[in-house]
C-alpha cells in the first residue's frame, strides 16, 4: 500500500470528525482533493474504509484498523521529528491538545504562548472541548494532552495540577442574589442566565449540572467570552457562572457582583491529563514539562 502521512493523518481526521468535508479542513486539504484522496486509499486497500450515509461518515471495519496503525505511525513520526529536532532547526514537530473553555479563556494563553516563542519549531493543534470529552480524546490516542477538570473522572489517565478554577455566580448590583454570602448553583436555576455559547466546555458542563438536579439551564443569550458574559450580567440580563480569575478582573472595571457557588463540583482545579502508558513525542513532553512548570497553584 502507497499511503503516505498526508492521507493518514486526513484519513484520521475524517473519522474522528465523522465528516470528510470536517477532516479536510482539520488537514488543510481542499474538498476535492481530500475526497481523491480517500478514494485513492480506497482503490489502494481493495476495500471499502468508509460507510457513506446522509449524516457524514464512519470507518468500516478495515477503516478503524486502519485507524489504528495511522495513528501509531502518525505517533512515531512526531517522535521521530523530536529526536531529530535536537540536531537542526528544519523539522517542525506537531502537538495535539484539547483544553476545557476556562482553560483556554484564563489559564493557557500565556503559558502556552511562553512555550511557542521558546520553540519556534513546534506547532500546537488546540481544541475545546468539555472535560469529559478531553479525557475520553487522551485515552483513546486521538490527542497527546488535555487540559479538563479534576470534578471529571478521568479514568485511569496520568494527571498533573495545573490551575485553581474556582467557578463563583455573578449578579447584577441589584439582583436578589447579590447580597447572598454563597448560593448554590440550584438556586440560580430559578433566574434567567447569561451563558457561554452552545458547544463551549463551561457551557455543555453547566447544562449537564442542570440536568442532574432535573432542571433546565435557561439562557437569554449566550455570548463568546467570559468578559461578554460579565458585560452582559451588568446589563441586567441575566446572572451568570465564570470562573473567580475572569469574574474578579471584570468586577475592577464593572458593576457586578461575585458570590461564591457551594456546590462541591465548583471547587475545582485543572489538571493536565495524559495516558499512563503512551510514550509521549519529545515536543509534547516537552509542553507538558512547561506547562507543568508554569502550574498556577
Amino acid at each position: 500500500m502507497r499511503f503516505d502521512l498526508v492521507d493518514l493523518r486526513l484519513f484520521v481526521h475524517v473519522c474522528e470528525a465523522g465528516s470528510i468535508t470536517a477532516g479536510a479542513e482539520r488537514a488543510g486539504l481542499a474538498l476535492a482533493s481530500a475526497s481523491e484522496r480517500v478514494r485513492a486509499m480506497e482503490l489502494d486497500a481493495a476495500t471499502a474504509l468508509l460507510e457513506r450515509g446522509r449524516r457524514g461518515v464512519r470507518p468500516t471495519p478495515a477503516g478503524r484498523a486502519l485507524v489504528h496503525h495511522a495513528r501509531m505511525i502518525l505517533d512515531q513520526s512526531e517522535r521521530m521529528r523530536g529526536d531529530l529536532a535536537q540536531y537542526g532547526d528544519g523539522l517542525k514537530g506537531h502537538v495535539r491538545m484539547m483544553a476545557s473553555s476556562a482553560a483556554i479563556a484564563e489559564h493557557l494563553p500565556g503559558p502556552l504562548a511562553a512555550f511557542l516563542t521558546a520553540n519556534p519549531q513546534v506547532d500546537v493543534d488546540l481544541e475545546e472541548g468539555t472535560s469529559r470529552d478531553i479525557y475520553l480524546a487522551v485515552a483513546a490516542g486521538r490527542i497527546d494532552l488535555g487540559i479538563g477538570s479534576d470534578q471529571v473522572d478521568a479514568g485511569e489517565l496520568e494527571l498533573v495540577p495545573f490551575a485553581r478554577d474556582a467557578l463563583v455566580a455573578i449578579a447584577p448590583q441589584d439582583h436578589p442574589l447579590a447580597g447572598a454570602k454563597s448560593v448554590s448553583f440550584a438556586e440560580t436555576l430559578a433566574f434567567d442566565h447569561v451563558g457561554l455559547r452552545s458547544g463551549a466546555g463551561l457551557s455543555d458542563y453547566l447544562s449537564a449540572q442542570a440536568r442532574r438536579l432535573g432542571r433546565r439551564l435557561a439562557c437569554r443569550v449566550r455570548v463568546a467570552s467570559f468578559e461578554t458574559v460579565c458585560r452582559m450580567v451588568e446589563q441586567g440580563v441575566g446572572v451568570g457562572i465564570s470562573p473567580n480569575i475572569a469574574a474578579t478582573r471584570a468586577s475592577r472595571s464593572m458593576t457586578i457582583r461575585i458570590v461564591p457557588l457551594t456546590d462541591a463540583w465548583a471547587q475545582r482545579d485543572l489538571v493536565i491529563a495524559t495516558h499512563p502508558t503512551r510514550e509521549l513525542p519529545p515536543h509534547a513532553r516537552s509542553l507538558v514539562d512547561f506547562l507543568t512548570a508554569s502550574a498556577e497553584l
